[in-house]
């Protein structure tokens, strides 16, 4: 999802060096150890603060408020279960966004989470609450930043008689086979529709100069570095697949964008369903290119599907996303904003 143009002065800066909550315990219990395949798979999930200050919590990044990221981490027979859920973009935090947990205190929730993860198959699964969440770092003042750790649980057993015999392989969602190359609509005005055409015409055309950049061996450029870290080849080459994989998506896959989203977001999409895009009220005024534009936007949701390059939101806005290139690489080029930011390339960089 897209955020505001107006940034908050903190960002996500990425330190998982920095254990910012060692004192909070995650727990996650099911409600059955075993089920069949008509059962829902509740678990309740308790975190505690075990330590004698408060802790405060990105409530986003927790199972308190509906889901619209990946907070766990589940397998089965050792397997990645995919995640079928939102990924949602939003504007850097303000205090409204946290909540406090006091020393002693526990909060806990229920989830059910065969709605947001491929459970259908028989097996055994394991399920861990397993997700970062920023923290303000131990810097005190109007320059402070937040660092990125990890909330985990011991994982939990669960055993599914599913609607799929064991073993089976679920299919990854691609376009409909039937829908053609190019661009459609759903519930967007014509004015909203002449719109997005333009924004989709610059997306194509930032994924085009980047993936020109990248293969024009130009990677030891600032352009590059600046967003995706030292040039390490292994990381080049991935990046490289994405821009190509996003380029495609642009020109020749069935891209539907959708206007009936109302929430304050930029846009978000389901990584598991390509190449549906839902655009929301943030979009509206964002420029057509530019940093945060409405072409950069979709490039961004573009990133996120699984069949393209599968990219995740670690950090948010221009300075996180600069600040994950130089402390975690590795990260930085499995998120969508770094490749928004190099798509737009404002302000421009060699």
């Amino acid at each position: 999802m897209r955020h505001p143009a107006l940034h908050a002065a903190c960002t996500l800066l990425l330190a998982c060096a920095l254990p910012a909550y060692a004192n909070i315990a995650v727990s996650v219990t099911p409600e059955q150890n075993t089920l069949g395949k008509g059962d829902e798979v509740n678990v309740t999930v308790t975190l505690t603060n075990t330590g004698a200050t408060p802790q405060r919590l990105l409530k986003w990044r927790t199972p308190f408020v509906p889901a619209e990221h990946a907070l766990f981490h589940i397998t089965r027979d050792g397997q990645p279960v995919r995640y079928l859920g939102r990924h949602v973009k939003r504007a850097a935090p303000t205090d409204a966004d946290y909540i406090v947990l006091a020393p002693g205190e526990s909060r806990s929730a229920r989830v059910e989470l065969s709605s947001l993860y491929e459970m259908q198959v028989t097996g055994a699964y394991s399920v861990r609450y397993l997700t970062s969440n920023p923290a303000p770092s131990a810097k005190a003042g109007a320059g402070s930043q937040l660092v990125i750790s990890d909330l985990a649980s011991n994982p939990a057993a669960i055993w599914i008689e599913g609607r799929l015999p064991r073993g089976s392989t679920v299919p990854q969602l691609s376009a409909t086979p039937a829908a053609s190359a190019g661009l459609s609509f759903s519930s967007c005005s014509n004015a909203q529709q002449a719109s997005i055409t333009n924004a989709f015409a610059a997306g194509t055309a930032m994924a085009a100069d980047g993936l020109e950049y990248l293969t024009s061996r130009k990677q030891q450029g600032q352009r590059y570095v600046n967003w995706f870290g030292p040039h390490e080849a292994t990381r080049v080459a991935t990046v490289t697949n994405n821009f190509t994989a996003i380029k495609d998506g642009f020109e020749i896959k069935p891209v539907k964008v959708d206007c009936g989203c109302n929430e304050p977001y930029f846009a978000y999409v389901y990584p598991a369903q390509p190449y549906n895009i839902y655009v929301c009220r943030a979009f509206w005024t964002a420029p057509l290119t530019g940093t945060d534009s409405m072409g950069g936007t979709l490039l961004h949701e573009m990133s996120h599907f699984n069949v393209v390059a599968g990219t995740d939101d670690h950090v948010y806005g221009q300075t996180g996303a600069a600040d994950l290139a130089r402390t975690s690489p590795e990260r930085a080029i499995n998120n969508a904003d770094s490749h928004e930011y190099f798509g737009e390339n404002t302000p421009s960089l060699p």
